[in-house]
């Protein structure tokens, strides 16, 4: 199974501190996370991912006005850590060369001259310096075809359990992406049901009509819900989907962008409902 570079000979070597730094004390630590409310497809878009500059770098971007997306979900903020190489400063931004030891890129931070004075007057605060590890959070962009990340927030990181952590939790975020959620998880999309369940490697009838083998647990049960609700023209709304699979409402943009990939379902009324294909 590709891991994308987290384990075993995949994981490349660079000079990143020992490949770990595993000392320090405990980070529990999370993500903030918008609501997907009123999204179309952008269920997303608000979402803070965890990654891996390798998964950053291989990110699909089929045109410059595409969005980015990795695991096939698209992604516009994300966060990682690593090691900062060089720091170059200019009169409008600092541009930061991290390395989180599965590959290397740029970080741009822009200045703002009031906020950069009341950063200089902080002398207690941690510094960001070569050879320290930082935590950045920010936007995935694209100039000339050479990648970069435009930061929000870049901070050194003190605990360097929390290099650990973040590996692990972008190895679970892509594991969810690709496989769908564990069996046995308590989360909202098993509880789509154990009919959303699928063989990765059996092909599910539902309906006379045969998945494809790639859909993930929680589109299995949304189209199963589809496929056995009453027809009409209308289709079924996001909300009522949710109500009555007990997925939340972003898992099931989620599944239906999958479907409507797949050629199984389609848009009716607006970007919130869906009905299935005939067969």
């Amino acid at each position: 199974m590709d891991y994308n570079g987290y384990s075993g000979n995949n994981y490349n070597t660079t000079s990143y501190g020992a490949q770990g730094a595993a000392n320090g004390g405990g980070f529990m630590g999370g993500e903030v996370q918008s609501s997907p409310a009123g999204a179309k497809s952008g269920y997303g878009k608000d979402t803070v991912r965890p990654v891996t500059v390798k998964q950053i770098l291989r990110a699909e971007h089929p045109h410059p006005d595409a969005e980015f997306k990795i695991d096939g979900d698209i992604v516009t903020q994300l966060t990682f850590v690593g090691q900062i190489r060089n720091i170059s400063t200019q009169a409008t931004n600092i541009t930061y060369k991290v390395d989180d030891g599965t590959d290397i890129i740029e970080v741009k931070q822009w200045l703002d001259s009031e906020a950069n004075q009341d950063q200089m007057d902080m002398d207690t605060k941690p510094k960001l310096v070569e050879d320290s590890y930082c935590r950045v959070w920010g936007r995935l962009r694209a100039f000339h075809d050479k990648r970069h990340i435009q930061a929000h927030i870049i901070r050194p990181i003190t605990d360097y359990n929390e290099i650990n952590y973040h590996l692990l939790e972008a190895t679970a975020m892509h594991l969810f992406f690709k496989h769908g959620p564990p069996n046995g998880a308590a989360g909202n999309d098993q509880k789509a049901g154990q009919n959303g369940q699928t063989n990765g490697n059996a092909a599910e009838t539902v309906g006379g009509v045969e998945l494809p083998k790639h859909l993930s647990p929680r589109a299995v049960a949304v189209y199963k819900y589809l496929r056995n609700s009453p027809q009409s023209n209308e289709g079924q709304h996001v909300q009522l989907i949710a109500s009555n699979t007990g997925m939340e409402v972003d898992a099931v943009f989620r599944a239906a962008e999958e479907l409507v990939e797949a050629g199984l379902t389609f848009t009716t009324v607006d970007e919130s409902t869906w009905a299935v294909l005939d067969f």
